[in-house]
């Protein structure tokens, strides 16, 4: 019998059996459905921590003095280390041939007020050089100039958040700012970064110049890290190498522990997408095993249309139909009613990742290689449930299918 006509005859069979159709796909259609949900919101999130580390900057490497460690998923310095200077950021932007700019940078959190408001935020004294290095643009004002830095002038840029805290709706730009008993005035505020991979809140932090927080607000000789902008993207391992060796002759360690940490934005954002992507790939293999749920739900159903379907079977076989046409026929069925689920299983997937990405609670990004694999293994999955009812059904006699009751 030609295919064409087999395709005929199972829709036409399946079409007489609308409802138990339906609840046989079901399994099939949340599963797949359940893939392209899971693995469209995996990548949403993956581009979205990608995009906020790239908002920290182009190919920035972050020096910091001390040893470091990962705590509550933020990188905790483990003791105070003064030696990290600002001539070793000179020295790295002049010797290392892989390096572009290098800016020192002094942080610490503080208390800053405005009138009778209050607010505890992070202050950071900064080199001009170090608001390209870190990708901080000024939305209203203007950033410091060299000349203030060099000069220790208490002049200063706010974020958002402390602009919303502090100055509650007013226009900051001009206004007198307090850092402890130092006041500044704000020259600028900074255009909004959001919250970094970590979470924390990028737009809640003061910039002052580099010299003025070092000697007029913290009297502090060291700072506690420096921004590196490697020349390239090809040359950030490069330069990490030539920082690394630098410093350790700088600070004659020889066999001593480092004092510093080197963080490479490159190093980061591979550990953030191999992350991301192991878990997009363990929570779309937890949602694949209810395909598998749906297989058994197509095997249930193809046992049962092979037991009420005995006498026509052995009439097919009564009038020249081989058993291969017979096990065709029923994997044909069991493979069209996988393929049913299937689209429709990705006609929901797809929509509830269209709604979640429009509703703005998350950025779904659909994935369309998971959506072909997802329907793809929908089928496999039929046509192996489908194998056992198929083979059961072309072992019947043809007598004793002709004698069965229907």
């Amino acid at each position: 019998m030609r295919i064409s006509r087999n395709l005929w005859l199972s829709c036409e069979i399946l079409a007489a059996h609308k409802l138990r159709s339906l609840l046989a796909v079901t399994g099939v259609i949340v599963g797949v459905a359940a893939v392209i949900l899971t693995v469209s919101a995996g990548r949403g999130a993956e581009e979205n921590i990608l995009a906020r580390l790239r908002s920290m900057g182009n190919n920035v490497i972050v020096v910091s003095a001390g040893q470091t460690v990962l705590s509550g998923g933020r990188a905790r310095q483990l003791t105070v280390v003064k030696t990290l200077l600002p001539a070793d950021a000179d020295a790295i932007r002049k010797e290392c041939p892989s390096v572009a700019l290098a800016s020192p940078a002094a942080i610490r959190k503080m208390s800053a007020y405005h009138e009778d408001l209050a607010t505890t935020t992070t202050i950071i004294g900064l080199a001009p050089e170090g608001l390209q290095i870190r990708g901080l643009e000024v939305g209203a004002g203007r950033p410091f100039e060299a000349e203030e830095s060099h000069a220790a002038r208490r002049v200063a840029l706010v974020g958002r958040t402390v602009a919303r805290n502090l100055f509650e709706g007013a226009d900051p730009v001009g206004q007198e700012l307090r850092i402890g008993k130092v006041p500044f005035e704000v020259v600028g505020v900074l255009a909004p970064k959001g919250a970094d991979p970590n979470g924390a809140d990028q737009d809640d932090l003061v910039i002052i110049p580099l010299e003025t927080a070092m000697h007029r607000l913290l009297n502090v000789t060291y700072v506690q890290s420096i921004y590196v902008q490697a020349a390239s993207a090809d040359a950030m391992d490069r330069a990490e190498r030539e920082i690394d060796e630098l410093l350790h002759l700088r600070h004659r360690l020889g066999a001593k522990d480092d004092d510093f940490t080197i963080q490479n934005q490159n190093a980061l954002l591979k550990a953030e997408r191999d992350t991301g992507r192991s878990l997009t790939f363990l929570t779309g293999s937890a949602a694949g095993i209810s395909l598998a749920v749906g297989g058994v739900g197509i095997l249930a159903v193809m046992l049962m249309a092979v037991r009420e379907r005995r006498r026509e079977i052995g009439l097919r076989r009564a009038v020249g139909a081989r058993r291969r046409d017979i096990t065709a026929q029923f994997l044909l069925e069991s493979g069209l009613l996988a393929g049913l689920g299937g689209l429709m299983g990705v006609a929901a997937g797809v929509g509830a990742a269209m709604m979640l990405s429009y509703s703005g609670y998350w950025a779904a990004i659909i994935s369309w290689s998971a959506v072909a694999v997802a329907f793809s293994f929908s089928v496999v999955v039929g046509v192996v449930f489908g194998l056992y009812p198929a083979r059961q059904a072309a072992r019947l006699e043809p007598i004793q299918s002709l004698r069965a009751e229907s």
